[in-house]
């Protein structure tokens, strides 16, 4: 992997994108889920989102190569991750996921973050631990990034972890989720981490989720694509951030955070940073990246120009493989 791994976007004049059928029909039938179970007021229709969020069980036999089994956190707040272990080498790399959602939606069982979390186990290889962490709006800023650090130290305390090397561990997510890695990652580097054992060894950021009250160019051009667009986004921004707040806030903007302005003087560790030309929140995804190269952090930028937002959910398409290979080499260069 070069050092800066930006790959130029041609100008696009499509405002959509091409997708298999197989794709447009699951994206529609998710689109459709979300939509409506969100209220105007701000709250879910919870009950029912969960009846059409298709869910996956933990398997003790081996799936792919891969186990995976259930572990509670804590139980006071429904706090657990799903643990996948991939059959063959011991002191693997651990690879601590947190799932997308817009903070509102989906879990660990969710079925495509079920899947996805298989096929990094097996193809990395590595034990990944999928974190399912409490939902806005019925949980607020800062319960997500709480519950992922507590995760962490949960990992760090006396609970044994299978054939894992928690020195070589790295935390990912997408969405969402990409935003609470970059906060445990800020997080641990502000309080120089506090861990026993657990040292986080990279960040990876697949299509984070920020935002700010500034519009974007992506934003405004890109209204016709999957999942994201200006509407949805800034209905989970409010059910996310705290009551009365904007965009500005630190949980939506990583440079309001009052830790962003010291991060120069911070260890935060290497990232690799993932964005899809069909995406809505690429211009906040490149100020993220511009961000870290200028307050002088090893960063990696990794542009799909046919991407939208999710894809690595499809494997059918070509960039879900492509991402895990670079998700590959980036363990192993930073695993040295």
């Amino acid at each position: 992997m070069k050092k800066d791994h930006r790959v130029s976007m041609a100008a696009e004049t499509r405002s959509t994108p091409i997708l298999p059928l197989r794709t447009r029909f699951l994206v529609a039938c998710h689109t459709f889920a979300v939509d409506y179970c969100r209220r105007s007021n701000g709250t879910v229709i919870r009950r029912l989102m969960n009846f059409l969020d298709a869910k996956s069980p933990p398997y003790a036999n081996l799936v792919n190569g891969v186990t995976s089994s259930d572990i509670t956190v804590d139980a006071s707040r429904n706090l657990w991750f799903r643990l996948f272990t991939p059959a063959g080498a011991d002191m693997l790399p651990v690879i601590v996921y947190f799932h997308g959602g817009g903070f509102v939606f989906f879990s660990a069982s969710t079925k495509p973050y079920d899947e996805f979390c298989r096929r990094l186990a097996e193809n990395i290889p590595a034990v990944v631990v999928s974190v399912n962490y409490r939902l806005a709006p019925e949980h607020r800023f800062p319960a997500q990034f709480d519950d992922a650090f507590d995760a962490l130290k949960f990992l760090d305390g006396d609970f044994l972890l299978p054939k894992a090397d928690l020195s070589r561990c790295f935390v990912a997510g997408d969405s969402a989720g990409g935003n609470i890695a970059h906060q445990v990652a800020l997080r641990s580097a502000a309080s120089e981490g506090g861990f026993r054992r657990l040292r986080i060894a990279g960040v990876i950021a697949i299509q984070p989720f920020f935002g700010g009250e500034e519009r974007t160019e992506s934003e405004l051009r890109l209204t016709r694509v999957p999942f994201v667009n200006m509407e949805r986004s800034d209905w989970m921004w409010k059910a996310f951030l705290p009551k009365g707040s904007n965009r500005s806030h630190e949980g939506a903007n990583f440079l309001s955070d009052p830790k962003s302005a010291h991060i120069s003087g911070l260890n935060f560790p290497a990232t690799l940073l993932f964005v899809g030309g069909f995406d809505p929140l690429q211009d906040w995804q490149r100020k993220y990246y511009d961000w870290l190269k200028e307050s002088g952090k090893e960063a990696y930028l990794v542009e799909y120009p046919q991407a939208i937002h999710a894809f690595y959910a499809f494997p059918e398409l070509p960039e879900a493989s492509q991402l895990i290979t670079e998700v590959r080499d980036f363990i192993q260069k930073q695993s040295k």
